[in-house]
């Protein structure tokens, strides 16, 4: 195995072990740990983010933290710190109060100088070998842990590949959900709407089921054509869709943005539908997937102009929903 990767081992039966050498010196690495600040950027697997409500990083302290899952679920965390050993040794336990996702495990993580590297190992010990075994399970935990280190790796050198901040966007529609699922979910709303304001339909197709594609050709007012697609990975209608976005050639392969070279080539997006008094709240949250640390800051300094292509075509959806309610 190499040494850069990722090695996860359930070794007695109540554990998991997850170690990685990083490429970054020991007090880096710890820093990363207990900085409020980094560990938002790295915590947790691919596609994840995490929000904080309060961190102290003492023994005794608590951190109470919320995962933001790629499929739109909240998970409620909660850590207490039992042992701070800088840059040695951290210890805490897992799990509390009960509106916090039901897992109880504590955790001793090291950090051992190897030259200018550091080797980095979780171990988790559970109650008993059934909560272990439920918890690989159900959570992905052995995935879950190596992807967890190696976005930890890609903060800490700042290089690799991994997952953006996110980009957020929310807008309230004067129609009911299941209006505005519907000018999602099929492709004669999708024509209507979907696309930068000024760009106009060309053709598409939709196959909308998990695994499937919206794929679709767009023409600029300039008369440059444009290629992109959606692969969903997760529907739950009416309440959430989970989909890849990419630019795309005639073929539906993945291609660059046909601008900006440099952008991002995947991006995932989450978008969850609520309903209250008949009108409905669409939220789309985005991430680079995948990314290399260049591209990452190139999608994150975009957020302004994102913000504006997005309320366009929001605007085309308003639109359309007007003309159809």
């Amino acid at each position: 195995m190499d040494a850069m990767t990722a090695d996860a081992r359930m070794q007695t039966d109540r554990e998991i072990v997850i170690s990685r050498l990083i490429d970054a010196p020991r007090t880096r690495v710890f820093e990363a740990w207990t900085d409020p600040e980094q560990v938002v950027k790295w915590w947790g697997p691919r596609g994840f983010t995490t929000t904080t409500h309060k961190m102290e990083v003492r023994p005794g302290g608590v951190w109470r933290f919320v995962m933001h899952g790629p499929d739109g679920r909240d998970y409620q965390n909660q850590i207490t710190y039992l042992e701070i050993v800088p840059p040695e040794r951290l210890v805490y336990k897992h799990g509390g109060d009960e509106d916090l996702e039901p897992v109880s495990f504590q955790t001793t993580v090291t950090f051992k100088a190897e030259g200018s590297k550091t080797r980095v190992t979780m171990r988790a010990v559970f109650p008993t070998a059934e909560e272990r075994d439920r918890v690989v399970k159900e959570y992905g935990a052995l995935e879950g842990g190596e992807q967890h280190l190696a976005r930890l790796d890609e903060h800490v050198a700042g290089g690799g590949t991994g997952t953006s901040r996110a980009f957020v966007i929310s807008r309230v529609f004067d129609a009911p959900r299941d209006l505005v699922w519907k000018a999602h979910s099929e492709l004669e709303g999708l024509k209507h709407w979907w696309g930068p304001k000024g760009f106009a339909w060309v053709t598409g197709t939709l196959d909308f089921r998990p695994g499937g594609m919206f794929h679709y050709q767009l023409r600029s007012p300039n008369g440059q054509e444009m290629w992109g697609r959606f692969v969903y990975r997760d529907i739950v209608k009416p309440k959430r869709m989970v989909y890849v976005v990419s630019f795309s050639d005639p073929k539906g392969g993945i291609t660059r943005h046909f601008l900006s070279p440099e952008w991002p080539a995947e991006m995932l997006n989450t978008a969850t539908f609520t309903e209250q008094g008949g009108k409905t709240t669409l939220t789309i949250n985005s991430v680079a997937i995948d990314a290399a640390a260049h591209e990452r800051k190139i999608f994150e300094d975009g957020f302004a102009s994102m913000q504006g292509g997005y309320t366009g075509t929001l605007d085309q959806l308003a639109a359309y929903l007007a003309k159809i309610a």
